[in-house]
């Protein structure tokens, strides 16, 4: 006689089967990865959005001109003055755009590298 029937004890029916670990760890390593990526989005959508103030001649003085302003210096404060053109938006541009470059490069990368794993 078998011994793996309801009635034995050894296998329930009315419990859902335990969750799949390699699954579990994919969903988690897929919302890390997520998580980079949307921090390094940010990141270069601050510098990004500081460029284009600054092309626009946005007004200075502005409260959210200002948060954007020292967002962006913080974000690029490694690669400041990496480019010194006499032309002020062109070095504004590489200033700050070299560093979003980088910043997405290496978050999306990270983030790919996580999902492959």
């Amino acid at each position: 006689m078998n011994n793996t029937g309801p009635a034995s004890g050894y296998q329930t029916y009315d419990q859902p089967p335990a969750p799949d670990r390699p699954a579990r760890n994919q969903a988690a390593a897929r919302r890390i990865a997520l998580t980079i990526c949307t921090i390094a989005d940010i990141a270069a959508g601050l510098l990004g959005l500081w460029i284009v103030l600054y092309l626009l001649d946005a007004n200075q003085t502005n409260t959210f001109v200002e948060f954007v302003h020292g967002a962006a210096d913080w974000l690029s404060g490694w690669a400041q003055d990496i480019f010194t053109m006499d032309t002020a938006g062109l070095r504004v541009v590489l200033n700050y755009g070299l560093p979003a470059a980088i910043y997405l490069l290496i978050g999306h990368g990270i983030a790919a590298r996580i999902n492959r794993a």
